[in-house]
């Protein structure tokens, strides 16, 4: 962090109180701060504060200042080296989304060209609004890095998503975006991520409870770590990563396919999809009726994939994933050594709050003639970034 030029952007949220925090953060790291904020934040936060904290006047009107030798937002905008947007209403996102510009935060955001990170805060109900989410992914489309919300008490009273991080989860996660490394560079990486259908007949197939995001922030984080990346998907909801080779399949038979072709080239692979481990064996040509009190499908193994790459592999370094729901590490290692991996990322998928579907995890990371090591509870992103790390260890 040591001499970065970070504009923070303060939008009225209640979460506002929290910036205080993350500005003293990047200022005790040496980092150059300076703060532009929203009519609304100034109801939460006096200005005066963070003008104290950063030895600098705090932005808060677009016409207060007629400085005929420069213009403040656009002065602001070239200085910065990143803009960090906290707490990032739907008021905001909505403006970035539109390139809307209204005020001095719309507006210097608008004329920045740096990177951008965004930190959303709010109700449950506004953040899951189709308009939100359609914002949010307009914004990942154009570049610009978005913080997953957490699930928590919420202001209004009751237990939602929408929730800010704290302030240390945000710092180490801005940290990890504004010091990338570039240490895959050169590397071709090939991540699969979400899981699997097995068809049953047209209208019906054997599915499992993967939402591809351990995967989507593994491809997008080597991406931005100047990997050549492959991301070979089952059907997901999220937007598919900047920078990445997109391929999507639908069964088994069609990821063990993809990777194959991929595998030759690839100097590492890492196979995060939960992948079926069975198919019907026969597949009905028409919709089955539901006539009978009872339905006995006859299901036949799936090729486990991961096996093969172990067994064919030469100078790749393969990467597994272990969902279990008991005897986590006994299982994890039994399955490091029979598919011939170099890592294995193992996590308790019984857990609530980590795993299918959660925006944060907590792994164990095990490799041959080491000591596992433990990764605390934190965003998928920033368990991505520890993965890789490992990964660059290794290699």
């Amino acid at each position: 962090m040591e001499g970065k030029r970070i504009a923070v952007y303060l939008c009225g949220g209640i979460a506002s109180y929290k910036v205080v925090s993350l500005v003293r953060m990047f200022i005790k790291n040496k980092a150059q701060v300076r703060v532009a904020m929203t009519k609304e934040a100034q109801k939460f936060i006096q200005p005066l504060t963070l003008a104290t904290l950063t030895k600098h006047q705090v932005y808060t009107d677009l016409f207060a200042e007629n400085n005929q030798d420069f213009v403040p937002h656009i002065d602001l905008a070239d200085w910065s080296q990143a803009a960090i947007v906290a707490p990032a209403t739907a008021n905001i996102i909505a403006k970035m989304a539109t390139g809307l510009a209204d005020d001095f935060v719309s507006t210097a955001l608008l004329a920045s060209t740096c990177p951008k990170y965004v930190v959303p805060a709010m109700n449950e109900h506004m953040l899951l609004n189709q308009a939100t989410q359609r914002n949010l992914a307009r914004l990942q489309a154009d570049g610009i890095k978005v913080l997953e919300t957490k699930r928590g008490f919420l202001a209004e009273g009751y237990e939602g998503q929408g929730r800010m991080p704290e302030v240390e989860e945000i710092y180490a996660w801005l940290v990890q975006q504004l010091e990338v490394k570039q240490d895959l560079k050169g590397k071709r990486v090939v991540v699969t991520a979400g899981g699997t259908h097995e068809e049953i007949d047209p209208v019906r197939y054997i599915a499992n409870r993967s939402s591809g995001k351990m995967g989507y922030a593994l491809a997008s984080a080597a991406a931005q770590r100047g990997a050549e990346v492959t991301l070979i998907s089952g059907p997901s909801a999220l937007p598919q990563p900047m920078g990445v080779k997109f391929i999507g399949i639908e069964t088994t038979a069609e990821l063990a396919t993809a990777v194959k072709r991929a595998y030759p080239t690839t100097d590492v692979v890492i196979m995060a999809a939960a992948v079926a481990d069975y198919r019907v064996k026969k597949v009905a040509s028409q919709k089955i009726k539901k006539e009978n009190a009872s339905w006995h499908l006859e299901l036949v193994k799936n090729e486990d994939i991961l096996f093969g790459l172990g067994q064919t592999k030469r100078n790749q370094l393969l990467v597994g994933f272990a969902a279990e729901t008991e005897n986590l590490l006994a299982n994890a290692q039994a399955k490091l050594t029979k598919k011939n991996l170099d890592l294995l990322v193992a996590n308790d998928v019984a857990r609530k709050d980590i795993g299918f579907a959660s925006d944060s995890n907590e792994v164990t990371l095990l490799t041959k003639n080491q000591e596992p090591k433990h990764l605390k509870r934190a965003s998928k992103q920033v368990i991505a970034g520890a993965i890789l790390d490992e990964i660059v260890r290794l290699m």
